[in-house]
Parts: C-alpha cells; sequence; structure tokens
C-alpha cells in the first residue's frame, strides 16, 4: 500500500513541475504510468493508412482494439505519437509490426489507432509522428521500495 500511495506522490509531484516547463509532459491516457519527454526525440510527416488482422513481424498476436502501428525502421515497443493533422487529434501506439510497405505511407496503425483519430472514413490521412523519450524514473517509481523484503509480524504474547 505504501509504495502505491509513494508512487502516485511522484506522480503529482511531475504534474506539478510539468507545469513550470515551458511544455508539458505527455502522459499515455491508456497507461498513466507511462510518462515521455516533451521533446520528442525525432517527427516525421506523411501518410498514414490503418491495417486489419493479420499476423505482425513481432510475432505478437494482432489485437485490432490494441494501440499498435507498423513502422519501416523503429525499433518494436517504441512509443509514437501519431496527430491526424486534419483534425487535430492523436493517440500513442506501439510499435510491434514492420510496414507499411506503399510508397509515401510511413505508419500503419492498428483499428483502435485508426478510430482514435477519426481516420476510418477516409482510410488514408496525413499525420504527424512523434518519437517519444520515455522518462524512466517515472516509469519505474519506487521500484527498489516495492522490492524490499517484507517485515515478519512479532509473535503474539501468550
Amino acid at each position: 500500500m505504501k509504495a502505491v500511495t509513494l508512487g502516485c506522490c511522484a506522480l503529482a509531484s511531475l504534474f506539478l513541475l510539468s507545469g513550470c516547463a515551458t511544455k508539458p509532459l505527455i502522459i499515455d491516457p491508456a497507461n498513466t504510468a507511462e510518462v515521455y519527454d516533451p521533446e520528442p526525440v525525432r517527427v516525421e510527416h506523411g501518410i498514414a493508412s490503418y491495417y486489419d488482422d493479420h499476423r505482425t513481424a513481432s510475432g505478437e498476436k494482432y489485437v485490432a482494439s490494441a494501440k499498435t502501428a507498423a513502422h519501416r525502421k523503429l525499433p518494436f515497443h517504441t512509443k509514437v505519437r501519431v496527430t491526424n493533422l486534419r483534425n487535430g487529434k492523436t493517440t500513442i501506439v506501439r510499435i510491434n509490426d514492420r510496414g507499411p510497405y506503399i510508397k509515401g505511407r510511413i505508419i500503419d496503425l492498428s483499428l483502435g489507432a485508426a478510430r482514435e483519430i477519426d481516420m476510418m472514413k477516409a482510410g488514408i490521412v496525413k499525420v504527424k509522428v512523434e518519437i517519444l523519450k520515455p522518462i524512466p524514473v517515472l516509469a519505474k517509481p519506487n521500484l527498489k521500495y516495492s522490492q524490499a523484503p517484507k517485515a515478519k509480524p512479532k509473535p503474539s504474547p501468550g
């Protein structure tokens, strides 16, 4: 219980500190324990498409509702923020596949991610892809504390 409380306090402190920075921290709404540097590692612009049921290059089973994507070069498990430039909607996805292999396209999104940025009707849209840099201290708050051995209860008198 203490580890959870301390973790929440650390996360709350970072929210307060992020207000002092020029740009707020990027927090994945699907997993608030994941926090990213407000300055992306790199930004790409191009066309996004979406795909349905197939085997992923990482060996993971494709889950349509998951927020995942295919990219030609980024390492598996890299997190990126994808912005639909037509409507400004964003989503954070994890790279777990390779592609797209159609000229001019830079990312293929899962159905769940495509729905989140409202691109289903259009099929392909212009996007901005920001490669996110995790802040590791926040990803695992109080790791040492939570792994500490628990004290043995004292025997009751009598």
